[in-house]
């Protein structure tokens, strides 16, 4: 039996106007989405992967305007007042997005979002409605979900905020679920789970996914057909197992081989060693106000680490288990226990003691977007640094490194006077990186650099750091949860889970013969990602 036709998009355009003029989004696209179908539509940032379904949706923002058919059990969506479309939006075809945070209301318990669909939908009552929230709790597998449904959404970790937008999406049993970009921000192994999950209640309640992403490798297993979008045309479709077999167009090849590779060689025996860590401790107190008890969570529990010249120490885990506390701690960043020494000395706590070692010492954050000032220029970002550890420099002097960083990440140097926004997530990256680098550091700690980029970017960062660590002999404490990007840049690693050091050692060793269970489980969710693509 042939399944149905439920989505048939026909020569879709959306154009935005701005003060540049128009911009071209989506040029003409069509596809169909059939009953109990997974489409993935993939491409790189700015293909037109997100645009095409907001204009599906009648989600567009005010500069926006859509064209063509989006033919929805034959009505057409397109051009559909927002009082037609909202009987269909949240009932019949639902979205969830990659950032639940942003999508979910931190003032109001999950119970209560969860009613919002079906009283609006259903006319329930809050009352009426609390079954059927415990019942999609129970479906999307929250644990507890008669006392999670009072949670707010902060109380929540990453993976069981996605499951709660999930659980939002199929309240009405939708017949069309479009997934944009779910797994992005996910530890490999909640990663895993979250597409499992979609599979099964797909199976389950037979209905159609669009799948957003810009990484083929998590839609091979995933996926019956697949969309490639670039530049806001599909340059290939076809069957998954068409698309992943042979592919015929080069920006498909290219997205399909976008993998970091190689393997990084450890520094000789002899190389200095420059960060020597002893039973590292950071305890939180989390208890707030003077009448509640005293609760203490220890973030990271008693580490030891030692960091050589030119060599990366990649840091490995799920959400929660203390990599990014402890490489903030190593900085002197955050109220430690234990011993950190720097070139045999024990760094001082006193910020102001610690300032002179700042120079030395950086960082390198996740979301380049949230740590460059949306209101200076890239060359005022860059040199602000300057300010402080070479104050004897002209402006000139500054403007004149500002262009010679820029263009040692591999941008033109005339970009100094242009500001974050006018740029991609890639060139963002490359500017954090630059605005450490002009300071000549001798180690940085990179947390989750590229985690949020193209597959395509962050392979050309994994290319950047490699370089800039041989020409100038840095060592990386490199965190993260992407282990194909791990294993790239390190050769050694720290698997952590829940403040502790499970397991430790050389890169290959790691990778090829992990000893213990949740390494095991690591490599295993990520080998489970690799075959999506294999």
């Amino acid at each position: 039996m042939t399944a149905e036709t439920v989505l048939s998009v026909r020569d879709l355009r959306v154009t935005f106007e701005t003060n540049d003029g128009p911009v071209h989004a989506v040029r003409g696209i069509s596809l169909d989405v059939k009953s109990g179908e997974t489409v993935a539509i993939v491409g790189e940032s700015g293909s037109g992967k997100s645009q095409t379904t907001m204009a599906i949706m009648g989600l567009l923002s005010q500069n926006g305007k859509a064209t063509g058919q989006a033919l929805y059990r034959g009505k057409d969506l397109v051009g559909m007042s927002d009082k037609e479309l909202n009987k269909i939006r949240g009932a019949k075809i639902t979205m969830i997005f990659q950032e639940p945070m942003t999508s979910l209301d931190p003032l109001y318990k999950i119970g209560d979002q969860l009613a919002e669909p079906l009283r609006f939908h259903r006319g329930m009552s809050k009352a009426q409605a609390r079954p059927r929230i415990l019942e999609l709790l129970k479906l999307v597998g929250i644990p507890e979900p008669e006392r999670r449904i009072d949670s707010y959404p902060y109380e929540l970790s990453g993976g069981q905020r996605q499951r709660v937008m999930i659980a939002m999406a199929l309240a009405n049993d939708p017949d069309i679920l479009i997934a944009d970009e779910p797994t992005t921000a996910l530890d490999v192994t909640i990663q895993a789970q979250i597409l499992e999950l979609l599979a099964d209640l797909q199976k389950r309640l037979g209905m159609a996914i669009v799948f957003i992403t810009h990484d083929l490798g998590i839609v091979k297993r995933f996926a019956d057909q697949v969309c490639v979008m670039r530049s806001g045309e599909v340059v290939e479709s076809g069957t998954t197992e068409k698309i992943f077999s042979a592919p015929e167009h080069a920006y498909t090849k290219m997205l399909l081989d976008a993998e970091p590779e190689g393997i990084k060689a450890a520094p000789p025996e002899t190389a200095p060693v420059l960060i020597e860590a002893d039973d590292v401790s950071v305890t939180f107190n989390l208890a707030k106000g003077w009448l509640k008890p005293q609760t203490y969570l220890r973030a990271v529990d008693g580490i030891s680490l030692n960091l050589k010249q030119g060599q990366t120490i990649g840091i490995v885990g799920e959400s929660g288990s203390g990599k990014s506390t402890l490489g903030r701690a190593i900085l002197r960043l955050l109220k430690s226990e234990g011993r950190i020494a720097y070139l045999g000395k024990e760094l001082p706590t006193d910020p102001q003691e610690m300032r002179p070692k700042r120079r030395e010492l950086q960082l390198v954050f996740q979301d380049p977007f949230g740590s460059l000032s949306p209101r200076m220029t890239v060359g005022r970002i860059i040199t602000e640094g300057l300010l402080i550890h070479e104050p004897e420099l002209s402006a000139k002097e500054r403007d004149i490194r500002a262009g010679e960083a820029l263009k040692e990440v591999g941008l033109e140097p005339s970009m100094r006077n242009r500001y974050p926004h006018e740029f991609s997530g890639g060139q963002r990256q490359r500017i954090a990186i630059a605005r450490t680098m002009i300071l000549k550091p001798k180690i940085i700690v990179l947390d989750e650099p590229t985690s949020a980029l193209d597959r395509s970017v962050q392979k050309q960062v994994v290319t950047l750091l490699r370089d800039l660590q041989e020409k100038y002999g840095l060592s990386y404490l490199f965190i993260s949860h992407d282990l194909a990007v791990v294993r790239a840049l390190s050769d050694y690693i720290l698997v952590m889970k829940t403040g502790k050091v499970v397991e430790e050692g050389q890169t290959e060793q790691i990778f090829d013969a992990p000893r213990e269970d949740y390494t095991k489980a690591l490599m295993q969710a990520s080998m489970s990602e690799k075959r999506f693509g294999a």
